[in-house]
C-alpha cells in the first residue's frame, strides 16, 4: 500500500474509530504478561494465586477458565486484567504433552513458576514437563517455588530438601534456577516468604513490581490511586498495543486515553468534559502538550517507514503511547481527586508527578511491547494482519 494510502486509513468514521479501539482492546487481553504455574496436583498453586492476588478461594476457583485440554486460565483483575495465571493440570497422567500450553504461554508468556511441595521429591512428572519446555526455548524466565515450607518442622531437613528438589530442576535445565520458600496456609491463617515471592516474580516480570508488591502510600490521594492503578495500567496497555501497527495510533490512542480519563472521572464522581481536559492541560503546562503533540506526530509518521519504522518506530511508539497514557491517569487522579475537595495542587506538582509516573513504567512497557512484537513475529507482520483481516491476531471470532 502506498504512503498515502497508509496516511489515508488514520481518517476514519467515528463507528470506525471505535471499532480501532475495541479490537485493540481485544488484542491486548489475548496477549497479557503469563505466569505459568507448573507442579502436581495438590503442590500449590492455587493458594499461589489467592495469596498473590488477595482473592478469596472461592474466587479464585470461580475466576480460572479453562484454554486448553490441560490448562485453564486466571485473569487479573477480572474487569480490564493486566495480568494472568496459566495452571497446567495433568502432570499426573502419563503422556503429558505440553505443546498447546506452549502456545497459550508464547503469547504473552514470560515466566515459568515450578511449584513443588516441600519434602516430594518424586517430580519426574514436572521434570519431564519441564525438558519439553526448555526444549521449545520459548519460555527464558523460570523460578521453582518450595511450598508447605512449615509442614517440615526441622530448619536444616528443610533445607535439604529444597535443596534436592531445586538440584534436580537444574540438572534438567542445565542452568542454575532462581528459587524461593513459601508457606501460604500457617495455622494461624497467616503466610510466609511473600515477600521474597513477589520480588522474584518482579524480577521476571516489572509489572508484578507495579501491581502486586506492597506501598507504602504517603497520604489519602496516594491510597486512592492504587485502587484504581490496575485501570490505568490497562488502558495504558492498550494504548501500546494499538500504536504497534502504523496509522492506527493516530486515530486510537487519543480516543483510548479519553476513556481512561472518563473512566476515572466517575471513580472520582467528576463529569469528564472537553473542559475539564483543557484545565488539566493547563495545570500541566504548555511544554508537555506542545513535547507530546509534536512527538505523537512524529512517532505516527516514522512508523509509515519501511522496515525501520515499522519495527523499531512502532515499538518506539508503543513505549511511548503506553508511558505516557499512564502519566496522564496518574496526573488525572490528583487533580480530580484535589478538585472534588476544593483543593489546590500546583502546576509544578502536577508536571513533576506526570514526569515521575511516566519513568516509573518504561520497565513495564518495554518488555510487554517487546513480546508482543516477538509474539507476533515483528509489528510489520502485525501491519500485514490488519490489513487482511482486522487488528492482529486472537480477536473476536477467532
Amino acid at each position: 500500500m502506498s504512503l498515502f494510502g497508509k496516511v489515508r486509513q488514520a481518517y476514519r468514521s467515528r463507528d470506525e474509530k471505535e471499532e480501532l479501539v475495541n479490537q485493540a482492546s481485544l488484542y491486548h487481553d489475548s496477549h497479557l504478561p503469563t505466569l505459568w504455574l507448573l507442579g502436581k496436583t495438590g503442590a500449590g498453586k492455587s493458594s499461589l494465586v489467592q495469596s498473590i492476588t488477595g482473592n478469596s478461594e472461592a474466587e479464585i476457583g470461580k475466576g480460572f477458565r479453562p484454554c486448553t485440554q490441560t490448562a485453564r486460565q486466571f485473569v487479573f483483575p477480572e474487569s480490564k486484567p493486566v495480568l494472568q495465571f496459566l495452571d497446567t493440570r495433568g502432570l499426573s497422567e502419563s503422556g503429558y504433552d505440553a505443546t498447546e500450553d506452549i502456545k497459550i504461554c508464547t503469547k504473552q508468556g514470560h515466566a515459568l513458576i515450578i511449584v513443588m511441595k516441600i519434602g516430594d521429591t518424586e517430580q519426574g512428572d514436572v521434570l519431564r514437563a519441564v525438558q519439553q519446555i526448555k526444549s521449545s526455548r520459548q519460555i527464558n524466565n523460570y523460578l521453582l517455588v518450595h511450598t508447605a515450607s512449615h509442614s517440615v518442622q526441622d530448619f536444616k531437613e528443610r533445607e535439604r530438601l529444597a535443596r534436592f528438589n531445586c538440584a534436580q530442576v537444574e540438572q534438567t535445565l542445565g542452568s542454575e534456577i532462581a528459587s524461593v520458600t513459601v508457606d501460604l496456609k500457617l495455622p494461624d491463617g497467616g503466610v510466609d516468604g511473600m515477600e521474597h515471592l513477589i520480588n522474584a516474580l518482579s524480577e521476571m516480570l516489572p509489572i508484578v513490581a507495579v501491581v502486586l508488591r506492597e506501598k507504602q502510600c504517603s497520604d489519602e490521594e496516594a491510597e486512592k490511586f492504587q485502587e484504581l492503578q490496575t485501570k490505568v495500567l490497562w488502558y495504558s496497555g492498550v494504548a501500546g498495543v494499538s500504536d504497534i501497527v502504523p496509522g492506527i495510533g493516530l486515530v486510537a490512542v487519543p480516543g483510548i486515553q479519553w476513556k481512561l480519563l472518563s473512566d476515572l472521572a466517575d471513580s472520582y464522581g467528576t463529569k469528564w468534559s472537553k473542559k475539564v481536559l483543557a484545565d488539566l492541560l493547563g495545570a500541566l503546562g504548555a511544554g508537555i502538550g506542545v513535547r507530546y503533540s509534536m512527538k505523537f506526530g512524529t512517532r505516527q509518521v516514522v512508523k509509515f517507514l519501511p522496515g525501520w519504522g515499522q519495527t523499531v518506530g512502532a515499538a518506539s511508539a508503543a513505549v511511548m503511547s503506553f508511558c505516557t497514557t499512564y502519566a496522564i491517569g496518574r496526573v488525572a487522579c490528583k487533580y480530580m481527586y484535589h478538585k472534588n475537595r476544593e483543593e489546590e495542587v500546583s502546576n509544578e506538582e502536577l508536571r513533576e508527578l506526570f514526569y515521575s509516573a511516566f519513568d516509573s513504567v518504561k520497565k513495564v512497557a518495554g518488555q510487554e511491547v517487546a513480546a508482543m512484537a516477538q509474539a507476533d513475529r515483528g509489528a510489520e507482520n502485525a501491519c500485514d494482519q490488519y490489513g487482511s483481516r482486522g487488528f492482529g491476531t486472537n480477536t473476536a471470532g477467532e
